[in-house]
C-alpha cells in the first residue's frame, strides 16, 4: 500500500519530469537509428562499388560471408559466422568422430594458436603442444587469414600429409612439423588403475562423455574390489578443450551430492542461469584429485572450479586456459549458424573464469616432452643387477612379526608404490597426484 501511494504522490512530479525529458530522449534515439541506417548504407555502396569496380569478378555470396564473419571476429576470438558445411562440420565432431588433425584451436594475434591437441590424434603424435602457433600450412602464411579459413587450410584427405610451421615458446627458431591427415575418433573417457587410484583421463566433452566416464569408474572400482578398498580418483583433465556444456555439468555432478556447479551471467540478469548437482556421489566421497594444465579450456574449467570450490578435489598441476564465456550457436536460415559470446562462465563462488583460468592448489610442472625439430635424448641405460636387500641374503631369516595374509597385502603395497614411481618417469604430474591420493586417503583412516 505505501508503494501505491508514493507512486501516487509522485504522479505530477514525474509528470513534469516526463515531459521536459522525453523529447530529447526521442531526439537522441532517432540519432541513434540515423546513425545505424548511414553505415548501412555505406556498407551497401561498397558493397556495390566491390562487385562492379574490384580488378576481377568476385562471389557475391563470398562477400556477404566475409562481411558477416568480419563482423562477428571483431567482438572476440570465439565469435564467428559457420557456413552450412561448417555448421555440420561441428554437429559431427559432436557425435565423437571427424576427420582431420585433432588439434582445438583459438586465433591470437593473426596467428593460429593450439589449444591442446587430442590424445592420440595425428598432432599428438606429431609432437604438437598446448601453447604452439601454427604460423604457416605447406609453406603458405595464415596471417591475415579468419580462424574458419585457417582450418580450413589444414584440412585435407585422410591419409595425406600435411606440413605446419610451428613457433613454441622457449623455442629459438620456428620449425616445421609433418602430421599425416585421419579420421578422428575420440574416446572421451579412458579408465585405468593405477596403485588403488582409478585414473580417468578425459579428452573431450561430446555426448558420449558423461556415460562413459561412469562406465570408466564403475569399472575402475571393480577391478580394486570395491569402493571401501580405493584410495580415490584422479579427474585427468590436461589438454582437455572443453565441449558441450551439459556434459560438464553431469560430469561435476557425478561426484557432488549438492550445491552449484556453474553459473552464467549475460547482459541482463534475465540472462543469467544456474546449474546445480543431484544427490549422489559415484566415488563416495573418497578423495579426488583434478589435473589441469594450459590446455584444460572451457569445459574443463567449469569441473576444476566446481570440484575445487565445493573442496571435493585437490586441483594439480599449472594453471588453466582461462576460456570463461559461452557461446549460443544460432541456426539461421542459410542452414548456417551464427556462434555468437552470449554470457560469462562463474565457479560456485563466484569467480570468473574468462581470461584468469583455473589456479591448481598444488603447481606442478611437467617435464618438457622433446622438441619434434631435434633428436629425442637416448633413454638412460637400465642395469640388470638388482638392488640388493636383506631378503635377498642367502641363509637370511624370515620376518616371524606378520602372517602370510600380512606379509602378502604388504608386498603388494609395495608393488604399488613402486608402479607409482615408475610412472613418473612416464607421467610426473599423474604419478604426483596418485601420492596425494594415498596421502589423503591415509589421513581419513586414521
Amino acid at each position: 500500500m505505501k508503494k501505491l501511494v508514493l507512486a501516487a504522490v509522485g504522479g505530477t512530479v514525474a509528470g513534469v519530469v516526463l515531459t521536459s525529458q522525453v523529447g530529447p530522449l526521442i531526439a537522441e534515439q532517432a540519432s541513434r537509428d540515423s546513425s545505424v541506417y548511414e553505415q548501412l548504407d555505406l556498407f551497401g555502396t561498397i558493397f556495390d562499388r566491390v562487385r562492379a569496380q574490384y580488378v576481377e569478378p568476385v562471389d557475391t555470396e563470398k562477400l556477404v560471408e566475409a562481411a558477416i564473419n568480419g563482423m562477428l571476429t571483431s567482438l572476440d576470438p570465439h565469435s564467428s559466422y559457420l557456413s552450412a558445411k561448417d555448421f555440420e562440420d561441428m554437429r559431427v565432431q559432436t557425435k565423437g568422430e571427424f576427420g582431420g588433425l585433432g588439434i582445438e584451436v583459438t586465433q591470437e594475434e593473426g596467428f593460429i594458436k593450439v589449444i591442446s591437441p587430442m590424445d592420440g590424434t595425428p598432432a599428438d603424435k606429431a609432437g604438437i603442444q598446448a601453447g604452439d602457433y601454427i604460423t604457416h600450412v605447406n609453406g603458405e602464411s595464415i596471417l591475415g587469414l579468419n580462424l574458419n579459413q585457417a582450418v580450413d587450410l589444414m584440412r585435407g584427405p585422410v591419409g595425406s600429409e600435411i606440413i605446419i610451421t610451428v613457433v613454441r615458446v622457449g623455442t629459438d627458431q620456428p620449425f616445421d612439423v609433418s602430421v599425416i591427415r585421419d579420421t578422428i575418433k575420440v574416446d572421451a573417457v579412458k579408465g585405468r588403475t593405477v596403485g588403488k587410484a582409478v585414473v580417468l583421463r578425459v579428452t573431450t566433452f561430446n555426448d558420449q562423455t558423461t556415460s562413459d566416464l561412469k562406465t570408466a569408474l564403475e569399472k575402475g572400482i571393480a577391478e580394486l574390489g570395491g569402493v571401501e578398498n580405493i584410495d580415490g580418483v584422479v579427474l585427468d583433465l590436461r589438454n582437455n578443450p572443453g565441449g558441450l556444456l551439459n556434459e560438464a555439468i553431469t560430469v561435476s555432478d557425478t561426484f557432488l551430492n549438492s550445491g552449484e556447479i556453474v553459473s552464467t551471467r549475460g547482459r541482463t540478469p534475465e540472462d543469467g542461469e544456474r546449474f546445480n548437482a543431484k544427490a549422489g556421489d559415484l566415488a563416495e566421497g573418497k578423495p579426488m584429485v583434478v589435473l589441469i594444465n594450459g590446455g584444460s579450456a572451457s569445459a574443463s574449467e567449469i569441473v576444476a572450479g566446481a570440484l575445487q570450490d565445493h573442496r571435493r578435489a585437490v586441483v594439480v598441476g599449472t594453471k588453466s586456459f582461462g576460456k570463461g564465456s559461452v557461446q549460443s550457436l544460432i541456426p539461421l536460415r542459410d542452414e548456417g549458424a551464427m556462434r555468437l559470446t552470449t554470457a560469462r562462465y562463474y565457479t560456485p563462488s563466484g569467480r570468473s573464469i574468462q581470461a584468469l583460468g583455473i589456479s591448481p592448489d598444488i603447481v606442478v610442472q611437467q617435464p618438457a616432452r622433446p622438441n619434434p625439430a631435434t633428436d629425442t635424448p637416448a633413454a638412460e641405460p637400465k642395469t640388470a643387477i638388482q638392488p640388493r636387500t636383506e631378503a635377498g641374503l642367502r641363509g637370511a631369516i624370515t620376518n616371524d612379526s606378520m602372517t602370510e595374509d600380512e606379509k602378502k597385502l604388504y608386498l603388494e603395497e609395495q608393488e604399488h608404490a613402486e608402479e607409482t614411481a615408475k610412472l613418473r618417469d612416464e607421467d610426473y604430474q599423474l604419478a604426483y597426484a596418485v601420492d596425494i591420493l594415498k596421502g589423503l586417503n591415509t589421513l581419513r583412516e586414521e
